[in-house]
């Protein structure tokens, strides 16, 4: 199939800033490669691969999108496009969001500074799961480019005009991955030296969480359908991804929020715990599952949007650099 179409701005509720939703660092997946004013992805919908195009038409944020998708396969085009709004939060209203951050002066000024910004929602759940293993204790480049390593050395590769473009490997295949050198020296049976040996996780630059990949994949191939997270509640989903290697509080709310799009989960990490510290308790000092938990209470269904708007704010705004500890 071979495709070009819009989507109009009618088709959905409040502005949308197609670069800073993909450039945003949200844990579902890397940032979309960007080419001849293109965002591009290899995307997979009625599981058949399939390359999505996506600009906006002009830098208005109200203006519609642009689309251009191609695969080797036939995939029904109202397929593709119910994926693409799945995908960038199309469905969300965030009309709606700004009358809600409105209502509390300490969100309102958010809005100028993430204006048009939407959930970054996975298109394949368990890249989601390790790409928020991977982001624990890690910066965006790195953990961006150790995904995208792990897609180029096991995914599927598929050809097009603009260049060669993988899928992620499945749980089965990264099972058969070798963690580190030592390792796949082993695999081998010493038929290559240490220094030959780059066809591992280590390579990729995930460091420790090596061994988390392992066993997450393990869990998922064997014990975990991802499909049933969807059809859990909060609570049950959150336990259950709590049970996953490398999954912590804040990585399953992650996973929840980027990877589900269940909007009432609150992830929580260093900068989220100052920030809310700061804004509602007077910089008191707070354990992270209790402002987890206000968060959750006091944001309900928008309490994802919050926390994303928030950090965004906070690096934008210099109120990050505010709440460095000072040496």
């Amino acid at each position: 199939m071979k495709e070009n179409f819009q989507i109009y701005n009618k088709e959905f509720e409040g502005p949308f800033n197609l670069p800073l939703t993909i450039k945003s660092g949200q844990t579902s997946q890397p940032a979309w490669l960007e080419q001849d004013g293109y965002f591009q992805e290899l995307v997979v919908a009625e599981n058949k691969p399939c390359l999505i195009k996506i600009k906006c038409g002009s830098k208005n944020m109200a203006s519609s999108l642009e689309v251009e998708v191609e695969s080797p396969y036939e995939i029904a085009l109202k397929t593709v496009q119910d994926t693409i709004k799945d995908i960038f939060g199309l469905n969300d209203d965030l009309n709606n969001l700004y009358k809600f951050l409105e209502k509390d002066p300490k969100l309102s000024p958010t809005i100028e500074f993430c204006r048009g910004l939407r959930v970054f929602k996975a298109h394949n759940p368990f890249e989601c799961v390790i790409s928020s293993i991977t982001s624990a204790n890690n910066s965006i480049i790195r953990w961006n480019r150790s995904i995208r390593m792990m897609s180029e050395k096991w995914g599927d590769m598929y050809h097009f005009p603009t260049g060669d473009f993988y899928t992620f490997p499945s749980p089965k295949k990264i099972l058969t991955v070798p963690e580190h050198e030592v390792e796949e020296l082993e695999y081998c049976g010493g038929e290559k030296n240490i220094a030959e040996c780059v066809n591992n996780l280590k390579t990729c630059g995930v460091g420790y969480r090596g061994n988390y990949i392992k066993r997450a994949s393990k869990i998922i191939n064997e014990d975990l359908d991802l499909n049933t997270i969807a059809r859990m509640n909060y609570q049950e989903a959150f336990q259950t991804l709590l049970e996953i290697p490398g999954v912590g509080p804040k990585v399953a709310d992650c996973i929840l929020l980027y990877g589900f799009g269940r909007g009432e989960a609150f992830p929580v990490d260093v900068w989220i715990s100052r920030i809310i510290s700061k804004l509602y308790f007077h910089g008191e000092k707070i354990k992270p599952d209790k402002i987890r938990e206000y968060g959750r209470e006091r944001f309900g269904k928008y309490a994802g949007y919050v926390q994303l708007y928030l950090f965004h704010y906070a690096r934008k705004s210099g109120l990050l650099d505010e709440l460095k500890p000072r040496i």
